[in-house]
Parts: structure tokens; C-alpha cells; sequence
């Protein structure tokens, strides 16, 4: 079902994603996927490609965008809206030829609270706030940084997103009448089975149906969206069986949504075009709902960069083509801020979308600016019809979608055969994400994969203290009086401690020249310089001679800011390990420094 959510997730996107010049931020190219499509040239025969491609990808959006924008809690029109405005502004100024932004099933767990304690004032602001970060990071050139989150992070966040859309989907798949629902995921779940008694044996039907069709349709009619069929077949059949049996009665976008348009109430979606209003409503924007709403906002926007920038790089492997992430980041940022004005909530890249985006035939952006267009079109032509379409068959294909993104396989699989340390990754993400909220465990995943780099990171950093000097071409023995202290790993702030170790067991008189190989050192940093500089300092203070040999070009650009030899009396610095043998020997000879 690669049509719902569920394109194959390659690991691909550890790969260095795009190329960028650290500083550089007026350089980032906006629109340069549109560019890059002109500078190539487009035709008719194009332009014919992308718009039967963006039919085909309006067609599934359509159902989706209002079952994901009911799943946070808003009318079903302003997952419409998102779809509308951010996936054709984002296309316009993106970075990748087939992205389709809009709703995703990944922002319901971040997005769902917000609306519970803000309202949709609040949720618009989370999501033009997060738009800000998102244009900050793609102008920072931040957009290769999203390849070192590692896998079990990302993977416990899906798993546990999953979780909690499936859970919410009960409700609705049963007909269950809770007297409300909890904010947390524990209350959730007691609040359902409480409700158990109000289960309604026609909305179970209905969602069996049409999770049977969206399952059985895809193997027998490949062309033809399967949403379509299953949600408008449930939608007529429903609406027949209500007419000629009045007794039966299943709640649908009609009768669960009205919507005021020039003081007339409208059931279901109006077929009006979305109008640029404050976001934040007529409550103003405060200093206190900004601070209220940053931490949520910073997760959407580090949801929404991870979400995309996986879904650009899927899109590349499909393609063979090359998105430039930071281009992407400022467009999807742009999106957002433009979107909530227009009452649309947070968009990114949708995985599935963009897979049958290029399935379809795509050639360019203006494939998903297509999409928008039928989105809006569906909404101007079909929002009255809309509304006879049953809670319970969204609730359904939201089940499919919280299956196809839940990654069972591959939590498994981790579970099995990774280290303790990625296992505790995982399932740490996971249980955050379902039993507290996204907030926290985009927090805490960033952190468990900072100190799980920084362990990785450690370990290759290795140290020894040899008598012989080992080479490519075998052993040398060291003057008489020299020492070898060989380090092989990065210096830095996870590892300094560990390398400069074992110089701790060292006894004065057994050296009177110690040398420090530091020619497989690619890198240090402020924390390792420090430690080498401890080692030293204790070493001079025996009265004894340091040499530090074959620094590689950076570590040495640090020695010289840091006047390493002008500082300590008795250190030299050489350019190898043979010169500092060389020069090792005559020091050995020399008398002991005189402080």
C-alpha cells in the first residue's frame, strides 16, 4: 500500500544530502528545483505529465488531509487548507523536483495537545512559529546536519506515532461515546474502555468496509487511487442504507463539523475559498502564548525538517536526481508561515504522497502545485458531498496509515539484533512519544543520540605506550630514555579523557623524552587540547622533554593559535614520527630542564 503513507524508508538518507558552503546563508537558492527544471527545458509533454500526476496525488490527499486534520482535533476544511496553500508554496520554492507537502499522519501527536489546550488560535501559531525555525535552519545550511540522527531515534518516534493514531482511531471505528478525552495516552485508552458500552455494531461495519476495500482495491485496480473508491463507495452505500432505513445512522463529516460562512451554518466543509486572517485569532499574540508554544513549535519544526528531508532524499533514489536540503528547509518554513495565515495547520513532506507523485509520472514541481489545485477544486465543487462521508471510514484508512508507518518489521528487528545501547534508544523514544508527548521525546532523542554519537565516537579513539616505534614497514627501536605515546582516534570532548588515560600510570623515571604521536589524530577540540596540555604540564613538571609528532593540518593550526611551544619549555612539535625519533635522541642526551 505505498499509496497510503507507506513508501519504502532507505535508509538512503544517512548519505550526505546535499552540498552546502557552512556560512554561506545568502547563498541558499530558493526555488531551485524550478530552476533547475527551466534550465533543462519544459514542454507541453511535460506539463501534460505533471498535471495527470497531480490529479492522481489530489485524489489521495484529499481523504487524508481531513482525516489527519479530524485526528488533531480541527474541522476536516483545514487539513484541506494545508494541503492547498503549503503544498503549492512549497513546490514553488523547494529544493526537490517531487516533494508533495502537506498534513502528515506524523504531526498528530505533536499537534493534537495543542489544539486540546490552545485551541486552533494556538495551533496556527505552533505551526507559523515553526515555519520561522524552519526558514533559520535552511539558512544556517543546517539541512545535512538531519543525516546523523540515528536510526533507532527515528524509527521509536514512527513506531510510537503509530501507537497513539491507532489508538485515537477506536473512537471512531467502534462508534464509542466517551464522556471526553484525556489529554494523556493512559487516560485516553481508560476513557475508551469505559465507553465500551456505546459501541455501535453500524460504524464497526462501515470501517471494516472500507478497510477491506482499501486493502483489496490496490490488488485488482492499480490505476485508480484506493481511497477513492473505498471512502466514496462507503460514503454512497452509507447514505443509501440511511434513506431506506432511517433507523440506521452513522456519524459523518456532516453531522460531526458545522461551519458558520455569512451567518449561515454550514454542515461539513464550505465551498469557500480559505481567507488570510491573524493566526492567533482575535486574542492577540502575547508573550506568554509564544513562550507557551515554543517547545511545541521546535518539535514540529524538527518533525516536519526529519519528515522532509527523508522524504527529498527517497525521492532522489526513485529519480536519480539531487535536492538541495536547505533550499527545502526555507520552503517548507515559508509554507508554514504562509499556511496557518490561511487557516492551515503544520505541513511537511508526505513520504507516500511524493512516492506516487514520481510513480504518477511526475517531472516538476508544478505537479504538486497541481495537486493543490484539485484539493481546491474537490473542496469548491464537492464540500457539500463531502459531508456524507462517514467518520468511520477516515478512522479506517488512518488505521492503514498508522500500520504502513508504524515500522513493526524494522522495530523488531532492531530489538533483535542492535547493541543494548541502540535497543535503550528505541524503546526510550517509543514510550516517550506514546505515554508522554512528542515535545519530550524529540527532546530526549536528540540528547540519547548526541551521547550515543559521543560513545561511538569514544570508542575509536584508542591510545597506547610502546618502547619500538610501529610503522607501515615493521618496528624501530626508540633511542635510549624515549617513550612513545601513540593516540589513533579524534582528540575531542567524548574521548580526550580516555586517550590521554594511560600517561596517568606513567612513572618519571622510566623516560627522560616522552613523544606523543599524534599523526592518526584527524581532529581536536577545545576539551581534547586540554587534556593534552594537562598531560604535558605533568610530564615538564618532572623535569622531563615532550615531543608531539606528525600533528595532522588542523590539530596543528590549533597548536600554533595556542603558542603550544612558546608556553611550555621543554615541548617541540615535529612534522613525523621519524623527525621526532630523530630529534628524541639528541634531547635524551641533554641535562634535565631547569624551571
Amino acid at each position: 500500500m505505498t499509496t497510503l503513507e507507506s513508501p519504502p524508508r532507505s535508509r538512503a538518507f544517512r548519505k550526505e544530502l546535499a552540498p552546502g558552503k557552512a556560512g554561506a546563508m545568502a547563498a541558499v537558492p530558493i526555488g531551485a528545483a524550478l530552476r533547475r527544471v527551466f534550465a533543462k527545458g519544459y514542454g507541453i509533454a511535460d506539463l501534460r505529465s505533471d498535471v495527470l500526476a497531480g490529479a492522481v496525488v489530489g485524489i489521495v490527499a484529499l481523504p487524508l488531509s481531513m482525516a489527519l486534520a479530524i485526528a488533531v482535533g480541527t474541522p476536516p476544511q483545514h487539513g484541506l487548507y494545508t494541503a492547498i496553500v503549503a503544498g503549492a508554496v512549497v513546490a514553488l520554492l523547494g529544493g526537490c523536483k517531487f516533494q508533495v507537502t502537506g498534513p502528515t499522519a506524523a504531526f498528530v501527536v505533536i499537534l493534537a495537545p495543542i489544539v486540546a489546550k490552545h485551541g486552533i488560535g494556538g495551533l496556527l501559531t505552533a505551526g507559523l512559529l515553526a515555519g520561522l525555525l524552519l526558514i533559520a535552519m535552511g539558512l544556517a545550511r543546517l539541512g545535512s546536519l538531519i543525516q546523523y540522527i540515528p536510526y533507532p531515534v527515528t524509527t521509536g518516534f514512527t513506531t510510537g506515532i503509530a501507537t497513539v493514531i491507532a489508538t485515537l482511531q477506536i473512537k471512531d471505528v467502534f462508534g464509542l461515546l466517551p464522556d471526553s478525552m484525556p489529554e494523556h495516552y493512559v487516560d485516553k485508552v481508560a476513557a475508551l474502555w469505559r465507553a465500551r458500552g456505546t459501541a455501535h455494531a453500524g460504524e464497526f461495519g462501515v470501517a471494516a468496509v472500507t478497510l477491506a476495500l482499501l486493502l483489496l482495491i490496490p490488488r485488482i485496480i492499480e490505476k485508480v487511487p484506493a481511497p477513492l473508491i473505498a471512502i466514496g463507495g462507503a460514503a454512497l452505500v452509507s447514505a443509501l442504507l440511511h434513506a431506506a432505513y432511517p433507523a440506521f445512522a452513522v456519524a459523518t463529516i456532516g453531522s460531526r463539523f458545522h461551519t458558520v460562512v455569512g451567518g449561515v451554518e454550514i454542515a461539513g466543509i464550505p465551498s469557500v475559498l480559505p481567507s488570510p486572517s491573524l493566526p492567533w485569532g482575535t486574542g492577540g499574540l502575547t508573550f506568554g502564548l509564544v513562550h507557551d508554544l515554543l517547545p511545541a513549535a521546535l518539535a514540529i519544526a524538527m518533525l516536519g525538517a526529519i519528515e522532509s528531508l527523508l522524504s527529498a532524499v527517497i525521492a532522489d533514489g526513485m529519480t536519480h536526481t539531487r535536492h538541495d536540503p536547505n533550499t527545502e528547509l526555507v520552503a517548507l518554513g515559508v509554507g508554514n508561515v504562509v499556511a496557518p495565515i490561511f487557516g492551515g495547520i503544520a505541513a511537511t513532506g508526505a513520504l507516500a504522497r511524493t512516492a506516487t507523485n514520481i510513480r504518477a509520472g511526475a517531472r516538476s514541481p508544478f505537479a504538486s502545485v497541481t495537486h493543490a489545485a484539485v484539493v481546491l477544486l474537490a473542496m469548491l465543487a464537492l464540500g457539500r458531498w463531502m459531508a456524507y462521508v462517514p467518520m468511520a471510514s477516515l478512522a479506517a484508512l488512518l488505521l492503514l496509515v498508522a500500520w504502513n508507518m508504524s515500522e513493526v518489521h524494522s522495530f523488531v528487528g532492531i530489538i533483535k539484533v542492535a547493541p543494548k545501547s541502540d535497543v535503550f534508544v528505541l524503546v526510550t523514544c517509543f514510550l516517550l512519544t506514546v505515554f508522554f508527548d512528542m515535545v519530550v521525546a524529540v527532546s530526549t532523542g536528540f540528547v540519547l543520540a548526541a551521547i550515543l554519537f559521543m560513545r561511538r565516537m569514544a570508542e575509536l579513539t584508542q591510545s597506547r605506550l610502546e618502547l619500538d616505534a610501529t610503522r607501515e614497514g615493521g618496528k624501530v627501536a626508540l633511542p635510549e630514555g624515549v617513550m612513545l605515546y601513540a593516540i589513533n582516534g579524534p582528540l575531542f570532548f567524548g574521548g580526550a579523557q580516555k586517550a590521554m588515560g594511560a600517561l596517568h600510570s606513567v612513572q618519571g623515571d622510566s623516560f627522560r623524552v616522552l613523544i606523543i604521536d599524534l599523526g592518526r589524530v584527524p581532529v581536536i577540540d577545545a576539551t581534547g587540547l586540554v587534556a593534552l596540555e594537562n598531560a604535558m604540564a605533568r610530564v615538564l613538571r618532572w623535569k622531563k622533554k615532550v615531543v608531539l609528532a606528525g600533528p595532522l593540518p588542523k590539530p596543528r593550526r590549533i597548536f600554533d593559535k595556542a603558542k603550544l611551544e612558546t608556553k611550555y619549555m621543554g615541548l617541540a612539535i615535529t612534522p613525523d614520527l621519524d623527525a621526532a625519533i630523530a630529534l628524541s635522541g639528541g634531547l635524551a642526551l641533554e641535562p634535565p630542564i631547569q624551571n
